[in-house]
């Protein structure tokens, strides 16, 4: 016989009920997005089975899923996790394929996706039903075997007492023939209310099979809350098959729990399918309504109309929401102050909006407000509802809804004349708007009573007051006193519906106080000409002030000189007549570009006197009173190898200016004759001619009417020229005026130095020569020669050298004496070789050989090895490019070469040792 099991509920609990109850609850609150249970038990006709079945995509159950969205249902798409079974939009649940029986419960998740990607879930569950009998009313409740009881009106399945669930075997009966299979039952969650008190263990529900009565069994559940942290939530006896809670549920922390129950026999094996159980927690108002912040701040302006959104206030309730556990409403508890009226504000109940109610709000009378809002669940209801409160503070912002106003319809205020930034008047103003914002501040403006600008109103940024500036100079003479018309207003414009006010506008009178200005000159400065060398005594113009103090104050002006720096003028004190007092002169250095400048002082005789300045410029006209003067006095010839006579250029400086200067005009002179028979001038331009040689007379005249005329002598020096054109030093040295006497005399004292040169060369040589042949007087031992001997010295090299170290190098032979060959030499002895050949002196030597003379004996002097001094310079650091001496190792060198040693004996004994070693000749 084929066996199967089936799941027969007999739970004692009304749970379409409650969810029907609490969907009825949820109807009445404000739409709430989700499916109005969080499980379905839908049932399906047994009758619509019989037969073929159900065809596809045919409604399988008269009873619907309902979903809301709030939105319309629009865009939400329903999916199932049973791909047998789909629903629709409406609620309604549809068969995917043919169903032939539907022997065991079906169950499968139902999940909602809305267009803001939110989603929903909820269990379905299908079973079938029978039909309902014909002698049996809607309410009738019968009592069929296992404990179940049946309600048929509604198709809705209340459990009675005990709660047994039973696996139960359907089947045939062979004996007996056909018998009716046993109904399978639809099993609902079990729900179990959060925050129970006990005792503990609970008992839920018993779970039995119907074989125990012919073999022992053992009872188990798995899932999360029994083998599955939380562990431990539930058990279950495992022969009597009863399951327990263990301990309060919180639904806040986990709202539903999936169990699946297991019968086994003693040796493990299973004996029944298991059953799926979901166990749900009831909510419980167990959680307070809490504010996200104590304190919220928001703000309004003043004025507002009514209805005038101010601030959101929200609350979080932790208990489900689609219950009026979770449902919060909100209410104003108190309004501190309470002007103008107590109730200013209302607050939304369901949103936690906050708007004005009333008008009135007026900053400058209650500039905040203090609201406690209560936030309360289970819809509001104060009396099962839990609560909560929260502090709302209103700021009335300020709008610029008073004009400024002037304390005063009128101000006054005094300043001297010709003044500047002084403060003359203080206007002072009121205004009930927010200090020192755009509504608060005061800008000033003149509208009448200062065409020229002569004052401006700047506003004190702390104080707001108006201060009165004089920005221009005011004139007591031109005006005594100013009527100003002054308008006030606020940065920022008045709001809508406000007028300005009358004491926005006031009057401002200022006073000009009369104070001593000092003179001054209508004209400065003031320019004149007149021509130069007028004589003194001359008048040359009236220089006068003027005192603008014309009006209250006759005063006296009196003159003096400021600045004269030629002494030229002077002035009268009483008229300011300007007189000269020496002759004026265009070519003095106190004249600039032809103009000559002078500084007076006028001064009053008020109290305290005050004085003003002027400036006389003359302009100074030129006459002819200068001659003109030869440029230059002096100049040198050339004369050229062929004997062509060079000229040179002259020409003339005058320091007047034109007519009265160039072009000049060049004459020679008529006396003596030979003048004009030796020289001629030759004119090139206005400005130049060309002369002759020596002392030569000229006259020069300039272009003055009538002209002036110069007579000056130029002194020019002819001199022999060389090949280039230039000329000779001996033929400029008789250029410069020198006779043949003394030329000769010049020659005679260099021949007399160069011989006392010769003498000196001489007693040196001499010295020498005795020194070498005197024995020492002193032991070589104790020779203070030898206490100091320094080899660690170096110089700084041959390229820090400014001297010529060649003139120290051993020449090989006496015949590379002029050609200098490279070689260290060391000179502390006079040389025994030949000496130079200086050359003689002709006894009539000519002018130009002198020259020869004196260059072959200085080259003489340079090549001779005795002339002294010829040990004054001892180099031994020197390296240069080479040495004659080659390599160190020529000391071990035989003395039979070239070189002759002999002069070591002569050296002293110091040497003795060195005169053994090489100077033995022969014997070595």
């Amino acid at each position: 016989m084929r066996t199967d099991f089936a799941l027969v509920l007999t739970a004692a609990l009304l749970l379409d009920t409650f969810w029907r109850n609490n969907g009825e609850h949820a109807s009445k609150g404000p739409c709430r997005p989700g499916f109005s249970q969080s499980f379905y038990s839908l049932l399906i006709p047994r009758d619509v089975l019989q037969g073929q079945g159900i065809v596809k995509d045919t409604t399988v159950s008269s009873q619907k899923v309902t979903f809301d969205d709030c939105m319309g249902n629009e865009a939400v798409i329903f999916q199932s996790s049973d791909p047998n079974f789909s629903v629709r939009t409406d609620g309604s649940v549809v068969a995917q394929g043919e169903l032939t029986s539907l022997d065991n419960p079906v169950q499968f998740t139902l999940t909602a996706s809305g267009p803001h990607k939110q989603v929903w879930e909820t269990v379905v569950q299908l079973a079938v039903s029978d039909p309902p009998s014909s002698q049996q009313n809607d309410n009738e409740v019968t009592k069929e075997e296992g404990g179940v009881a049946e309600r048929k009106g509604n198709k809705e399945l209340f459990p009675a007492p005990p709660p047994v669930i039973m696996f139960s075997r359907s089947g045939l009966n062979s004996s007996k023939g056909l018998r009716r299979q046993k109904r399978d039952w639809v099993i609902p969650p079990i729900n179990v209310a959060e925050n129970s008190r006990g005792p503990f263990p609970q008992m839920l529900v018993s779970i039995r099979s119907d074989q125990d009565q012919d073999i022992s069994i053992r009872y188990s559940i798995t899932g999360v809350g029994a083998d599955q942290p939380p562990n431990e939530v539930f058990s279950i006896d495992p022969v009597l098959g009863k399951m327990f809670v263990t301990k309060p549920l919180d639904r806040e922390h986990r709202s539903s729990y999936h169990l699946r129950a297991h019968a086994v026999d003693m040796n493990g094996n299973q004996v029944e399918n298991p059953i799926d159980l979901y166990i749900f927690v009831i909510d419980m108002n167990d959680n307070r309504p809490e504010f996200k912040n104590q304190v919220y701040n928001g703000s309004v302006d003043e004025g507002s109309k009514p209805g005038t959104y101010v601030m959101h206030l929200s609350a979080f309730d932790a208990d489900d929401n689609t219950t009026a556990n979770g449902m919060v409403r909100y209410r104003i508890l108190s309004q501190t102050p309470h002007s103008p009226i107590p109730n200013m504000f209302t607050i939304n109940s369901e949103t936690g909006d906050i708007v004005t109610v009333a008008p009135g709000l007026d900053r400058e009378k209650v500039s905040q407000y203090t609201i406690i809002v209560q936030a309360t669940d289970m819809e509001g209801n104060l009396n099962f509802g839990l609560s909560n409160t929260a502090t709302a503070i209103i700021t009335v912002t300020d709008i610029n809804d008073n004009p400024p106003m002037l304390t005063s319809r009128t101000f006054s205020g005094e300043v001297p004349e010709n003044r500047v930034d002084v403060v003359v008047a203080n206007l002072t103003v009121i205004d009930a708007d927010q200090p020192h914002s755009p509504n608060w501040n005061a800008i000033y403006r003149i509208i009448s009573g200062d065409p020229s600008g002569h004052f401006t109103i700047r506003t004190d940024p702390v104080t707001n007051d108006g201060m009165v500036t004089v920005v221009k100079p005011v004139d007591f003479e031109m005006n005594r006193a100013f009527m100003l018309t002054v308008v006030v207003s606020n940065q920022a414009h008045l709001a809508s519906g406000i007028q300005s006010s009358l004491q926005s506008t006031a009057g401002v009178t200022i006073s000009i106080q009369d104070v001593n200005e000092p003179p001054y000159f209508p004209t400065n400065p003031k320019h004149i000409r007149f021509e130069e060398g007028v004589p003194a005594g001359t008048s040359l113009t009236t220089f006068s002030a003027a005192d603008p103090d014309r009006l209250q104050m006759q005063q006296t002006i009196r003159y003096s000189k400021l600045n004269d720096p030629a002494d030229w003028l002077s002035i009268n004190r009483t008229n300011g007549q300007i007189v000269t007092t020496a002759m004026l002169n265009r070519e003095s250095i106190y004249v600039t570009n032809n103009i000559y400048e002078a500084t007076f002082l006028a001064t009053d005789n008020g109290s305290p006197p005050a004085s003003g300045t002027g400036t006389l410029q003359i302009y100074l006209i030129d006459i002819n009173d200068n001659p003109p003067a030869l440029v230059p006095r002096e100049s040198q010839i050339c004369e050229r190898v062929n004997k062509n006579i060079n000229g040179v250029n002259i020409t003339a400086a005058d320091a007047d200016t034109d007519p009265n200067a160039g072009p000049f005009v060049f004459e020679l002179p008529s006396f003596p004759t030979s003048i004009r028979r030796n020289w001629t001038i030759t004119r090139i331009s206005g400005d130049y001619a060309q002369p002759g040689m020596y002392e030569v007379p000229i006259i020069v005249s300039d272009s003055g009417n009538p002209p002036l005329s110069n007579r000056s002598v130029i002194k020019l020096k002819v001199c022999p020229c060389d090949e280039n054109g230039d000329c000779t030093t001996l033929g400029a040295v008789a250029a410069a005026g020198l006779g043949t006497g003394a030329i000769i005399s010049i020659l005679i004292c260099i021949i007399i130095l160069l011989s006392m040169v010769l003498l000196f060369v001489v007693w040196i040589k001499r010295r020498e020569k005795e020194r070498q042949t005197k024995q020492l007087l002193i032991d070589p031992e104790d020779d203070v020669r030898d206490n100091i001997l320094k080899y660690d010295e170096e110089g700084g090299g041959e390229e820090d050298q400014d001297y010529d170290l060649s003139q120290l190098q051993q020449p090989d032979s006496l015949e590379h004496i002029i050609s200098k060959p490279p070689g260290v030499r060391r000179v502390d002895e006079r040389p025994i070789i030949p000496e130079s050949q200086y050359p003689i002196r002709p006894v009539v030597p000519h002018p130009g050989d002198i020259g020869d003379f004196i260059h072959e004996g200085l080259r003489a002097a340079d090549n001779d090895p005795t002339a002294p001094p010829y040990d004054s310079l001892l180099v031994f650091d020197y390296e240069g490019s080479g040495s004659t001496a080659g390599s160190v190792s020529s000391l071990n060198s035989s003395s039979t070469g070239d070189q002759d040693y002999d002069y070591l004996n002569d050296w002293g004994p110091r040497f003795k040792k060195l005169a053994d070693m090489y100077g033995g000749g022969d014997d070595d």
